[in-house]
């Protein structure tokens, strides 16, 4: 067996990696090609060109490499226009990759693509332009089935990789210990975000709140891990207005933060996802520029923010958007949680079943979904599998 892969980055090395090795356990001659990172090739793959090359970010930077890009995927394309592979499988990158997709569908080679875009939050249009390159839509998500059975693609849902990697109970007490934080009393976590501009935004209001709270709870201890030095510096500059908060700040090891904390201050995002299956109480808030805000009010279709309120399918968590982020009422949202009653064991309760819905073993469904795909099988990957039409 022969397939065609490309990961865009590393998070995309990571699945592609899992997803080659449990296919290589039901198929030990099997062939990889394509692109993708250390990851990849530890499995077998043989890149056709670094992965470093199509890992840009932000705005400006692509639009300097579009024509290094559009090379890379010339290239691509016609090697697996000329060599088919059984099948060709993009992960992520949807920009890249559903463009090369429906070339080579189009081609006659059969592909699938790995990740949902976020179709069901923005952009639907999409909608029509996915449905033309994929054979087979990969979904980390069960929500994300009915909108592909809408328009007629194949979709299966395969679970997600965190809540595998994510045991269903964690150890608070370990994760306290690694971190040096005190073994009574309770912890908070404050998560404002990775980048400098949420950091920016977010963690003044946080910090605010951690002071209203310190009052109010004398034993209550906070915590706050800094993605990388650059944040550490900018929020240990904000922490000088606060010389009496017992805060610890630590460098990287969210999970581990929010593992060892009682709830979860933090701002909208995947680390939601996380603290969801980490069975952590939280609360999530977001703000953004007033322009950036306007925009995404227009284009945003899900009336949810975090990613276990629409796992839930309601208002689970406290989502603090925009002008509601404020520090009254993340204190207002919080005060039950640390309780540890009522709405924290709502959520405890919710996010395990969750949890469980999720865990399903994503790289093997992931590759028997594959297979049914390459054999014209209608699936049995955990799900659900709509006929799709190829174009013409």
């Amino acid at each position: 067996m022969r397939i065609g892969i490309l990961a865009g980055e590393a998070s995309g090395d990571i699945l592609g990696s899992r997803v080659i090795a449990a296919l290589r356990q039901r198929h030990p001659d099997l062939v990889v090609e394509g692109i993708g990172g250390p990851l990849m090739a530890e499995q077998g793959l043989d890149s056709l060109f670094p992965m470093e090359r199509l890992s840009v970010m932000g705005f400006v930077e692509p639009l300097k490499r579009l024509p290094e890009l559009l090379r890379i995927r010339g290239a691509v394309f016609r090697h697996f226009r000329d060599n088919p592979p059984d099948i060709f499988l993009g992960i992520d990158s949807p920009d890249f990759n559903l463009h090369l997709e429906r070339k080579l569908r189009r081609a006659g080679v059969t592909t699938a693509h790995l990740v949902s875009p976020t179709v069901w939050a923005w952009r639907a249009g999409r909608m029509k332009g996915i449905a033309r390159a994929v054979d087979r839509m990969l979904c980390l998500f069960p929500f994300e089935l009915p909108i592909y059975a809408e328009h007629r693609v194949a979709a299966s849902f395969v679970g997600h990789p965190l809540a595998d990697e994510i045991p269903l109970v964690v150890d608070s007490a370990a994760a306290r210990a690694a971190l040096q934080l005190p073994r009574e009393g309770r912890v908070l976590a404050l998560l404002p975000g990775s980048r400098g501009g949420e950091v920016g935004l977010l963690a003044p209001l946080f910090l605010q709140a951690a002071a209203r709270l310190s009052l109010l709870h004398p034993d209550l201890h906070f915590v706050l891990p800094a993605a990388n030095a650059e944040r550490e510096a900018q929020v240990s500059a904000l922490l000088a207005a606060y010389p009496g908060l017992p805060l610890t700040l630590v460098s990287g090891r969210s999970r581990e933060v929010m593992a060892a904390a009682d709830a979860v201050l933090l701002a909208s995002g995947t680390a939601t996802l996380e603290a969801m299956l980490l069975k952590r109480p939280m609360v999530v808030a977001y703000r953004m520029a007033p322009l950036s805000w306007a925009l995404v009010k227009r284009l945003v279709k899900t009336p949810f923010a975090a990613l276990p309120n629409i796992l839930a399918g309601g208002a689970l968590v406290p989502e603090l958007i925009q002008d509601d982020a404020t520090p009254e009422a993340m204190v207002a949202a919080l005060e039950p949680l640390l309780a540890g009653q009522g709405a924290a064991v709502e959520q405890r309760e919710a996010f395990d079943a969750i949890h469980r819905e999720l865990a399903l073993g994503f790289a093997g469904r992931a590759a028997e979904a594959l297979l049914d795909t390459i054999h014209g099988r209608p699936g049995t990957a955990a799900g659900v599998s709509i006929g799709s039409e190829r174009d013409g």
